[in-house]
């Protein structure tokens, strides 16, 4: 029976407004799940990047430091594997635990500590100008992925239905889509940069962002999703991380390198990359909303059929640096590989442009006012909209994903 153990979602919640409280629970969590260890004292690094996770640090009673991580899904139905030696075996370099715990609610690892930092920090300070070498990060993330794309290939093969049922990325997406997405927005109301709207309402708006239009509504897009996304699909599938964004990733001498592998294990490849692709590219204003919100220059407009906004939010460089790394060496090589092999679906745009919608829509919830501002609101509303509804405009940075672009 899966465990009714909400301690670490506490914590993970506690980690930002009461600290000392959330390490207190922590500290007893610990030395209650791996009573051998002799933990005297545990640290919390809330971060930006721990939207559905926490991670820190554990001191021994002799001194020892050590790493620990942990992510948290709350209501969720998923039983997570952390198949370190799994993708060990596939040639991902993967750090490996010292300490696991696997069993439901208290997934948690504990590592050496880990003295190279995360790409997510990496990107930041480079984003800040806090850094000056990009181009030496930008090597090590292609290198990754070209060796990112040889597992795919390597591991590649068809999975049944019932297989495809069990794998953890593609119960995620469709857990979100439905009890997360209830919670977070049926029947509850939006703050937009002066108005209110309800959830009801913006479900059946167009779209028009920076000239665009989108040929879709949110609401024919989310159940799109939920057909597209269903866990119960045969289809081809690789041995893949499932949650490679730059703070799971450690820019080391050596290059990058993957650590918790929360939903590691065998599932579709355009859901193992959906993560990286967004996250690392799109999401600065989900990680740092205040800061983003002080700078944007946004305006809009809704004649009650159509929403019309004009923002000035773009990836930086660095932001750019990744996805072009990963659609040029990983998508578009793996998209024409699949072609080759006459197992392509019709629908493979359609799919990733509806897991890719679930990451602005369904990581946070937009609707928290406390953690978003009206303006990020709505920001977050278009880059929803333009992750999973297709549109004309070949300026896009995603144009190569809508149903318009010819085929590969």
């Amino acid at each position: 029976m899966p465990s009714d153990d909400t301690r670490l979602q506490r914590i993970q919640s506690l980690q930002f407004h009461d600290r000392a409280g959330a390490e207190s629970l922590l500290l007893d969590f610990v030395r209650e799940t791996f009573p051998d260890l002799d933990v005297v004292r545990v640290e919390l690094r809330p971060l930006a990047v721990s939207l559905n996770s926490f991670n820190g640090f554990l001191t021994l009673a002799g001194g020892r430091r050590l790493f620990y991580k942990t992510h948290v899904e709350p209501g969720s139905v998923i039983g997570e594997y952390y198949n370190t030696k799994l993708l060990a075996e596939a040639g991902y370099p993967v750090i490996r635990p010292l300490y696991v715990s696997t069993e439901y609610g208290k997934q948690f690892l504990i590592y050496d500590v880990i003295e190279s930092p995360s790409v997510f920090d990496v990107a930041r300070a480079l984003d800040l100008g806090e850094r000056d070498d990009l181009p030496v990060l930008a090597a090590a993330q292609q290198r990754a992925d070209d060796e990112l794309l040889a597992i795919y290939l390597r591991t590649l093969e068809m999975q049944s239905a019932e297989e495809a049922s069990k794998a953890a990325v593609h119960q995620l997406f469709y857990h979100r889509l439905g009890t997360r997405y209830e919670q977070f927005y049926v029947g509850k109301n939006l703050e937009l940069p002066g108005a209110r709207l309800s959830w009801q309402e913006l479900c059946q708006r167009q779209w028009v962002i920076n000239g665009a239009a989108y040929a879709g509504t949110l609401g024919e897009a989310v159940e799109r999703a939920r057909a597209l996304l269903r866990p119960d699909q045969p289809g081809w599938s690789v041995i893949g991380h499932g949650d490679a964004h730059n703070g799971n990733v450690f820019f080391t001498p050596s290059g990058l390198v993957y650590f918790d592998p929360a939903f590691g294990g065998r599932h579709h490849p355009l859901l193992d990359l959906t993560k990286p692709l967004f996250h690392n590219v799109f999401a600065t204003w989900m990680y740092h909303p205040q800061e983003v919100a002080a700078a944007l220059r946004l305006t809009w407009r809704d004649d009650g059929t159509t929403i019309q906004v004009e923002h000035d939010h773009r990836p930086s460089p660095c932001r750019r640096m990744f996805f072009e790394s990963k659609m040029e060496r990983v998508v578009k090589p793996l998209i024409s590989a699949l072609a080759r092999r006459g197992g392509l679906p019709s629908s493979w745009r359609a799919m990733l442009k509806s897991a890719l919608m679930c990451c602005p829509l369904l990581t946070m919830n937009l609707a928290d006012s406390n953690r978003f501002p009206p303006a990020i609101t709505l920001l977050g509303l278009c880059y929803t909209v333009e992750m999973g509804i297709d549109s004309t405009d070949r300026q896009r940075p995603l144009h190569y994903l809508d149903s318009t672009e010819a085929s590969p």
